[in-house]
Order: C-alpha cells, then structure tokens, then sequence
C-alpha cells in the first residue's frame, strides 16, 4: 500500500475526469492487476477495495454521470466561497449605553450635576394660560408613550396621560425624575398643572422665593 487513498474515484483510478470510458476501463484493470490481494499480498487489500468502489462509480453510465453533477455542484460552491468578502463583524455595543448617542427606551434620564436653585417673586406665577394643554405630539417622543414603564407606587398629585411617564403621579416623577418635572413646567402640556409643579420644585429646593426686600419694590406703575 502506497498511503492514504483519495475520495475521488477520478484520483483513485488515477484518469482525467474527461477521460473516455475505455481508458477507465484500461486504468481499472492495470489497476487491478497490480494491488489484487493475490500478487500485492494482504496489505494492498484496502487500496483494492477502493478502486473497486472507484469502478462501480466510473464504470456505470448513469452513477458516473449523477456523481460528475454532485462534483461539479460542489466545486461550483467553493468558488463561491472562495470568492466571496470578508464578513465584517458587527461592532461590540458600547457599555456606556449613553455612549451610543441615544439612550435605551428603558433607561432613565442621566443625573445632571447640582445648580443653584431658582429664584421667583412671592407672587410669582407663570403667566401662562390653562387653556390649551392638549398633547403635542412632537414634545419628547425620542422616549417613546410609556417608556419608564409602570409606576413605583404611593402616587400623589394628579396623573399623566401622555409621554414616557404615562400613568404616573406628578409627586411620583418627582421623586424619579426631578428634570422631567422642570421640563414640563417649560412646555405648553404642563400648563394644567402649574401650581403643582411649582410645589414640588419648591419643595425640592429647586425654586425659592425671592428677599422681601427685593419683592417689595414698586414700579412706576404699580399701585400703592
């Protein structure tokens, strides 16, 4: 025996696959003679039994013919693979999900560092009108209706109906999310609950009134 023997019925009967059938035929039979048991000895039985399972392939019209489509199938798939670029491996997502340069529906608004708290009048008020608070749509809709998800419990003051805090109590976004109750007293939605949320910024040390001093000061055309 010589060595491993080849897969390929062409390799193992040592013929092109363009070869004729009577050159098949020829290169069987040499074959045969030379690695029969019988004048190899019994170490050359393996390399004859394939090249009798080469000749049961090549020596038949119709096995030959449906083992060359097999074949040229296969080599036409290599060439393909061969051929084809690179895949690219997608990139890794970052562990800053803030770093992506547009926060996750779930996560919360990133804490901000302190400020000092803002300054009104005692008889401050917003001056905007109560009427025409409806929704608009346009206003955070980055964060999705109901983003934040249920709320945490023990409510307090009145419900929202619209943006990612929906279903949740003015008191409850307050103890979450400070600036989101700053960012709806600025915005025409929050007109509704104005004195409301000027309790909780207060309370929370994010609105103080102005010296009684200052307050006190009269204009040319305030009455007196």
């Amino acid at each position: 025996m010589t060595g491993p023997i080849p897969s390929d019925p062409y390799k193992v009967l040592q013929v092109d696959s363009e070869a004729e059938d009577e050159v098949i035929a020829a290169a069987y039979r040499r074959l045969a003679r030379k690695y029969h048991p019988d004048t190899a000895g019994a170490d050359a039985a393996p390399r004859m039994a394939a090249i009798n399972a080469a000749w049961e392939i090549l020596g038949d019209v119709a096995r030959r013919a449906a083992f060359d489509r097999e074949r040229a199938v296969t080599a036409a798939l290599e060439r393909a693979r061969a051929s084809a670029p690179p895949a690219t491996p997608a990139p890794s997502p970052p562990a800053d999900p803030w770093a992506a340069g547009m926060p996750p529906a779930q996560a919360r608004t990133p804490p901000s560092p302190p400020r000092p708290p803002e300054t009104v009048s005692r008889d401050w008020t917003t001056g905007r009108s109560s009427v025409g608070g409806g929704y608009d749509a346009s206003m955070r809709t980055a964060d999705g209706n109901g983003a934040a998800g249920p709320p945490p419990g023990n409510p307090s003051g009145s419900l929202l109906n619209f943006g990612r805090y929906n279903g949740w109590s003015l008191g409850e976004i307050a103890r979450s999310d400070l600036e989101y109750i700053e960012w709806l007293d600025r915005t025409p939605i929050g007109r509704p609950y104005r004195d409301e949320i000027d309790g909780l910024l207060r309370r929370a040390g994010r609105r103080t009134s102005a010296d009684v001093g200052s307050t006190e000061r009269r204009g040319l055309f305030r009455r007196r």
